[in-house]
This record gives structure tokens, C-alpha cells and sequence, in this order.
């Protein structure tokens, strides 16, 4: 597979009917998986939360999407990130260094409980970025 760029949408509460709007409108397929489902909740309210929302139509598009849990801040109209995903560990890694070097780390580039390497900054221009390296 190689490296893609996606956008990546936040949501308050409600990315499960936000992300079956868009398959309604894009068709393909949709995969869903909570919070609660990958052990990822600090708090029960947020068990039931889309932690991973993702669109795949039969055109090759691409659309993420997940809720924002609580204690992070959620600002209406700062709602996306851009994701980077692939296998090419060495090719995501050196974006990753590049990106968050003279930005923020969130959320360090590791092992994640879904198996594959993830990580979370925002750069020097503010903009939010997600990288996910495939069963690294």
C-alpha cells in the first residue's frame, strides 16, 4: 500500500451519524470502531464515542473522522486534521520527524493498541496532523 493523505474530522458526540451521513452520500464502505471497543476511555461517557471512523468509496476516496473525548477541547470550525497512513515506516517516520520537529507532539509516534505505530502533532503552522504507520 502506499502513503496516503487524508482528511481526518472531528466531531462532539455525534461522529457515527455524521460518518453514516457520508456514506449515505459517498457509498462505499464504512468501518466504525469505538473507544470503548480498543480499551481507549479514561472516561465511561466516552466508551460508546467513535475513536476511528473510516470511509472508503469505490472512487478511491478516503474520509476519516472520530469524536473528540472528553477533557480534550473540541472549537466548532477547528474540526480537522490531515492524516498520513501507509506501510513505508521509513518514508512516515521522516515525516513525522519533519513535521513535528519545529511543531508539537500530542500524542508520540508508538506502538498503538490496534497494532500499528501512531502519532499525533501539530506543526509550526498550526495545522493538526495524525500519522498511522501499518502494523509496524
Amino acid at each position: 500500500m502506499t502513503t496516503r493523505l487524508n482528511p481526518y474530522l472531528n466531531f462532539a458526540g455525534n461522529a457515527r451519524e455524521a460518518m453514516t451521513f457520508y456514506h449515505s452520500v459517498f457509498a462505499g464502505e464504512l468501518t466504525l470502531s469505538t473507544f470503548g471497543e480498543n480499551q481507549m476511555s479514561e472516561d465511561p461517557s466516552d466508551a460508546e464515542k467513535i475513536m476511528h471512523g473510516h470511509l472508503e468509496t469505490d472512487a478511491g476516496l478516503v474520509l476519516m473522522g472520530a469524536d473528540i473525548p472528553t477533557g480534550m477541547p473540541y472549537t466548532e470550525g477547528d474540526t480537522f486534521s490531515v492524516s498520513l497512513s501507509g506501510e513505508d515506516e521509513e518514508e512516515l517516520r521522516s515525516y513525522w520527524e519533519r513535521l513535528s520537529g519545529s511543531g508539537t507532539v500530542t500524542v508520540p509516534l508508538e506502538r498503538a493498541p490496534w497494532g500499528d505505530s501512531f502519532g499525533m502533532c501539530k506543526d509550526q503552522y498550526g495545522v493538526d496532523w495524525l500519522v498511522n504507520i501499518n502494523g509496524s
